[in-house]
């Protein structure tokens, strides 16, 4: 698969569908890496020209020192989208891939046309309890993670019913990289766009988990209350809700897709008139 070098890091990326249709990114959560974006592959290709990446230290990315920083992941996407000669796209991203379409919202939204921000929050977590997660990762590696995941991301009804699907999640990320994972939660550490999040004027879609325990429907509606133009989803699953409720999650996508359009006209129109 391709890659490309954004400053000190080596992005692996990979693209699906016809190039001259409309750009659509999808940013993977912590400790995953792009494969978990097949449901939304596999729909949105027919649209849109679906770019798909492994965020820096996950994946088939490299995974250089840490620790990172929120700006790095979110210059990622823009290096992204210049080595590909995109000058707008559409973002998606859950979790601290729905961070980092907060930060790029904020910062580049001449870059965006509309971003889809999953399962999220202006702040995820607190600063001491992501440190003590990167030391832990650091001394004794993924597995301790790897080996809790699955409560964490997803109901135990879909647990039960989709082992294989689990299984394989949790693998990827006792097989991911300990100071890549380590420096990424590093960088969560020290993210808060609570003040920031105010100044975003790119219609913005929240995907809020009902029963999320990580990133709740109140961090969502918080986020709502902030954006201008942005609305809220909330979807029946937990942490990543594109894998438990792919359709749902794809037609909530879609549909916002349309909606963006139509909200961008009204605002140039309030403009003129």
């Amino acid at each position: 698969m391709p890659t490309f070098t954004s400053n000190d890091a080596q992005i692996n990326y990979q693209t699906f569908g016809d190039a001259s249709k409309p750009a659509l990114v999808f940013s993977n959560s912590l400790g995953t890496k792009f494969s978990m974006w097949q449901p939304q592959i596999e729909f949105f290709q027919q649209d849109y020209f679906v770019i798909c990446y492994d965020t820096r230290g996950h994946g088939a990315s490299s995974a250089p020192q840490g620790p990172y920083s929120l700006d790095q992941l979110g210059q990622d996407v823009v290096n992204l989208l210049d080595h590909l000669n995109i000058q707008k796209a559409a973002f998606c991203g859950i979790s601290m891939g729905g961070l980092t379409g907060q930060w790029l919202a904020i910062n580049k939204p001449e870059r965006f046309s509309h971003v889809i921000i999953c399962n999220t929050a202006a702040k995820i977590g607190q600063e001491q309890a992501w440190l003590e997660r990167a030391a832990l990762v650091r001394e004794q590696g993924l597995a301790p993670i790897a080996s809790t995941a699955a409560s964490r991301w997803f109901t135990e009804p879909f647990i039960q019913s989709n082992a294989a699907t689990v299984a394989e999640l949790s693998n990827d990320l006792g097989a991911g990289s300990p100071e890549g994972y380590a420096s990424c939660c590093e960088a969560l550490a020290k993210a808060d766009l609570r003040e920031q999040i105010k100044t975003i004027s790119v219609p913005v879609l929240i995907v809020a988990g009902q029963q999320d325990p990580v990133t709740t429907v109140a961090d969502g509606q918080a986020m709502q209350a902030e954006i201008s133009q942005s609305q809220l989803f909330e979807i029946n699953a937990s942490h990543i809700s594109n894998v438990e409720q792919p359709e749902a999650f794809n037609q909530a996508v879609q549909k916002f897709g349309g909606v963006s359009k139509s909200m961008l006209k009204k605002t140039i129109w309030l403009l003129i008139k």
